[in-house]
């Protein structure tokens, strides 16, 4: 067990004093088995009112609202966690989904829903790669899904890309490269291409060796995929870094798609020539 804490702050800055909206803010993380929270808080400059609820995943979920316009936004957050995430877990996987194709219940695939279909239009492209990995008919299914997240980390190469937005599969697999948002998409909708349920997770990467892929330092944002596979539950991917399992890693939210996890999300009054810019500072280290 390692107790970390993670501080996390955003800042916008504008050419004069602005209107700003409500902002919603992701950025408490989520606890487990493997992640207990110990603290959490957020600080506003401005002074704001923060609304805490919780989504459809059971992601914490804050909105601030502000009242006196503001030439500067400083959303400042500090969470203090226990990660225990074993480096190499044992998944006891139900007979029925050892072996690849397998069934889920009609239990699991009513409530896994859209989890289980893919988000992105595409050509056939995608399935075709994605049933590269299947050495045979049937196959072992957590090797499928290893051989899988490999795969991702192997053919593509991550690239630190700050312009908005995610790639889509196709574009990932077209041009080689992304960042660990697109090749967590990319990981994620390919299983889906095959029939499983899966999931993006937006949270934070610690690195204390500095030796990981998508760190620019001890720790940053980060984002991996999960896939259910009934008996073993959530299976934690992270194709960025060619890893199986939870070590080192913190989810923040869960999500159907990348867009509904980003960390902050906002919006002011104002000349589109009045934002100046935004910076982001993430630092995970032990406490």
């Amino acid at each position: 067990m390692v107790a970390l804490q993670i501080h996390h702050r955003t800042t916008y800055r504008y050419e004069r004093p602005v209107s700003l909206g409500s902002h919603r803010l992701m950025l408490r993380p989520r606890e487990s088995r493997d992640v207990r929270l110990i603290g959490s808080e957020v600080n506003l400059t401005p002074s704001g009112i923060l609304h805490w609820a919780y989504d459809v995943f059971g992601n914490a979920i804050a909105t601030a609202t502000f009242g006196a316009p503001s030439d500067t936004l400083v959303i400042d957050s500090v969470a203090r966690v226990e990660l225990s995430a074993a480096a190499y877990p044992v998944f006891d996987i139900d007979a029925s989904a050892i072996s690849y194709p397998f069934p889920y219940s009609e239990d699991a695939r009513t409530d896994l829903g859209a989890l289980a279909v893919q988000q992105y239009s595409n050509d056939g492209r995608l399935l075709s790669w994605a049933q590269g990995f299947v050495a045979s008919n049937p196959t072992d299914t957590l090797s499928l899904l290893q051989d899988l997240n490999a795969g991702v980390a192997n053919g593509i190469a991550y690239i630190a890309r700050e312009d908005e937005g995610t790639q889509s599969p196709d574009q990932t697999l077209a041009i080689g490269q992304g960042s660990c948002r697109d090749l967590a998409t990319l990981f994620v909708e390919a299983a889906r291409s095959l029939g499983m349920g899966a999931r993006i997770v937006s949270g934070y990467l610690h690195d204390p060796t500095r030796t990981l892929v998508g760190s620019a330092d001890a720790g940053s944002t980060h984002a991996w995929g999960e896939v259910y596979v009934p008996g073993a539950g959530w299976i934690t991917f992270d194709p960025t870094n060619r890893r199986m399992g939870g070590a080192n890693l913190i989810p923040v939210a869960v999500a159907r798609d990348i867009r509904q996890a980003m960390p902050v999300v906002g919006s002011f009054m104002g000349l589109q020539s009045d934002f100046l810019g935004m910076a982001v500072e993430v630092r995970v280290t032990q406490a």
